[in-house]
């Protein structure tokens, strides 16, 4: 069983968990993942580590609760365990010779962008920042980004906070005023690293993505994060979860994306009217 050291809600449905998992914490690298099983009959789902302490021996994940596991999971309390917290699983993102790179993390995604930004600069590199969310009231993580990056952009889509805009146009305004950047790492909804790698592939710039947004199973059994890249047929969990964004059939991915929507919706409101009905 692995217990809940510590459990803080960062905003009302984004919730950090650290984690009792000295195994893991051992050897867990920026980019990889775990799964995890609430209780002995619980779905498996992937969830993307923020950050390890060794010493200590806890993973540290951010969660945002929209589906049946994770509403699961917010009820549960600090002292409380899980019944499966196991990896780490997928490559480690590559984070070493790189003398300028710029970090684009769109919403709940920046708690994956963060340990990969942290990692380029603990490896020597200029790290630039370009961060988006909705509003001021969901903008999580701006301390941390701020501690370890030269240039920090945070984009609000309706301008509560920060730059107004998309996080593609803080990112062309940062190449159009002359940044030469070795690679550019961008993790978030899908569709705004595509629009990511659309901005980037004219400027001739190597963009990675995450596409962990995509994986369900997490082992490469289920065939749910099968994508396109290159014209090959790949799997995010078990060859990525990185990618050339360059390369990525985005239509393919975004529609692959979207096919579990209407029941992911459907089990979380089981799920909620399960927790109203305990309550009661």
């Amino acid at each position: 069983m692995y217990r809940i050291v510590t459990k803080t809600a960062l905003k009302p449905t984004v919730i950090l968990y650290e984690i009792e998992a000295p195994m893991v914490a051992k050897k867990a690298q920026p980019g990889q993942f775990i799964i995890l099983r609430v209780d002995e009959n619980g779905e498996r789902i992937p969830i993307t580590i923020h950050d390890y302490d060794r010493e200590k021996g806890t993973v540290t994940i951010i969660v945002q609760t929209v589906g049946a596991t994770t509403e699961k999971l917010s009820h549960k309390q600090q002292g409380d365990c899980l019944h499966d917290f196991v990896g780490p699983l997928g490559k480690p993102t590559e984070t070493e010779g790189k003398k300028k790179v710029c970090v684009v993390g769109g919403g709940v995604g920046c708690a994956i962008a963060y340990p990969v930004l942290k990692k380029f600069h603990d490896c020597g590199a200029e790290v630039h920042a370009v961060v988006g969310f909705k509003n001021k009231d969901v903008v999580i993580l701006e301390d941390k980004f701020r501690a370890v990056s030269s240039v920090l952009k945070v984009c609000t889509d309706d301008g509560s906070y920060g730059q107004k805009g998309l996080v593609t146009e803080a990112l062309k305004e940062l190449l159009d005023a002359g940044n030469v950047y070795d690679e550019i790492f961008a993790i978030g909804p899908m569709v705004m690293m595509k629009f990511v790698s659309k901005t980037t592939e004219p400027y001739g710039v190597p963009t990675t993505v995450s596409m962990s947004p995509i994986m369900i199973d997490g082992t490469g059994m289920c065939g749910g994060c099968r994508l396109t890249v290159g014209g090959e047929t790949k799997f995010a969990c078990v060859d990525g979860p990185d990618f050339d964004g360059h390369k990525v059939d985005w239509d393919l991915a975004v529609k692959r994306n979207q096919m579990y929507h209407d029941f992911e919706v459907h089990k979380h409101e089981e799920v909620c009217n399960l927790f109203k009905k305990e309550v009661k």
